[in-house]
């Protein structure tokens, strides 16, 4: 099969090239890919800023396909189902987080595209438990969207709850910012998104998608119009999409006494300097959060089969396996706000 492969730490690497078809044993699932996100990881592991990603890898966690092969032990999924499938390929299976199911929190797991071979191939190798068979309204490419909407989830569910009474701030209109406020706006809460100049058209689909304010606080001065919002007092929950230092220390003032900060979006280093003293003074709760586990994916795609997600305007691009450079180079270029690769193309059962 042909498959993109990482082939050494640093830089690019990356090639496509013929490697085996994965053998089907015990537990495991093979799925023919229909597409696959490429999203931030993707693109730091092409820069070889991705110090977890193992080499030589087939890049690609975020994916949706048809079951063509399933091993011996397996009995929830056959041939012909449409899936997708969570990110963890493997646990310890015996720490205190894998059983409780918070697989994302053991020390010991192997991503798909990270650790494990992922899905920018015409075939993945994933196990039975990991798989979620799609509902019939759910298309493959709105499928391919799982693994990010779950990880929102995550960070909106489990995490940090909210209710149509919160107000809410949302920073970074990126996809993760943008499938962030379609959540909040399912049920209706009060949402401000926020980001800067270069993000304007982003700004203009948070708008479309149902933002009740957005801001560009390059040109407009964010606190101000927060607190106009919410009569001064902030307000009770920020979702960092960013990652970025300025914009979280932008927000933390603007929390309510008492509010919830939760961290979604990954720093570029370790170690940053935050607005701490308005943590403490207006005791805030700051929280993180990481990735996604089984229990945020049936509300995503709950989410999905309702319509609560804009496929049309989530997606901008899609590019085949074998024009793989170019959808990394759209990315990168900030061109696009989500592509998909189709892995097969051709194959007339992957199409929606």
């Amino acid at each position: 099969m042909k498959a993109v492969v990482k082939t050494d730490a640093g830089y690019d690497n990356m090639v496509l090239k013929e490697i085996p078809i994965p053998e089907v044993t015990g537990n495991h699932v093979l799925m023919k890919v229909a597409y696959t996100g490429i999203c931030g990881t993707d693109i730091h592991t092409f820069k070889g800023q991705y110090a977890n990603a193992v080499t030589p890898l087939v890049l690609g966690h975020e994916f949706s396909g048809k079951v063509v092969a399933v091993g011996d032990d397996v009995t929830k999924v056959k041939p012909g189902d449409r899936v997708t499938s969570e990110t963890t390929f493997a646990t310890c299976g015996h720490c205190v987080y894998c059983k409780a199911g918070e697989y994302n929190l053991c020390d010991n797991r192997e991503g798909i595209g990270t650790k494990a071979n992922g899905s920018m191939a015409n075939y993945v190798l994933t196990r039975e438990e990991s798989v979620h068979i799609l509902p019939d309204n759910v298309s493959y490419k709105l499928a391919a969207m799982s693994e990010p909407l779950a990880s929102c989830v995550h960070a909106m569910y489990q995490k940090t709850p909210f209710t149509l009474h919160d107000t809410l701030l949302i920073m970074g209109p990126g996809p993760m910012g943008l499938l962030s406020l379609q959540i909040a706006k399912e049920i209706g809460a009060f949402t401000i998104v926020s980001g800067i100049t270069k993000d304007a058209e982003r700004l203009q689909i948070a708008k479309e998608l149902g933002a009740d304010i957005i801001v560009d606080t390059q040109k407009e001065d964010l606190a101000k119009i927060v607190m106009d919002a919410t009569d001064g007092v902030g307000v009770t929950k920020v979702y960092d999409c960013s990652g970025a230092t300025p914009a979280v220390n932008a927000a933390l003032p603007l929390v309510r006494k008492g509010g919830t900060f939760q961290q979604v979006g990954l720093f570029a280093k370790p170690m940053n300097e935050l607005d701490e003293r308005s943590i403490i003074q207006h005791e805030i709760t700051y929280r993180g959060s990481r990735s996604q586990n089984p229990y945020d994916w049936p509300i995503a795609l709950h989410l999905e089969s309702k319509g609560a997600i804009d496929e049309e305007k989530m997606i901008t691009a899609s590019f085949d396996l074998e024009h793989w450079r170019d959808a990394f180079d759209a990315m990168m270029a900030g061109q696009e706000l989500k592509v998909v690769i189709a892995s097969n193309p051709d194959d007339p059962d992957l199409k929606d």
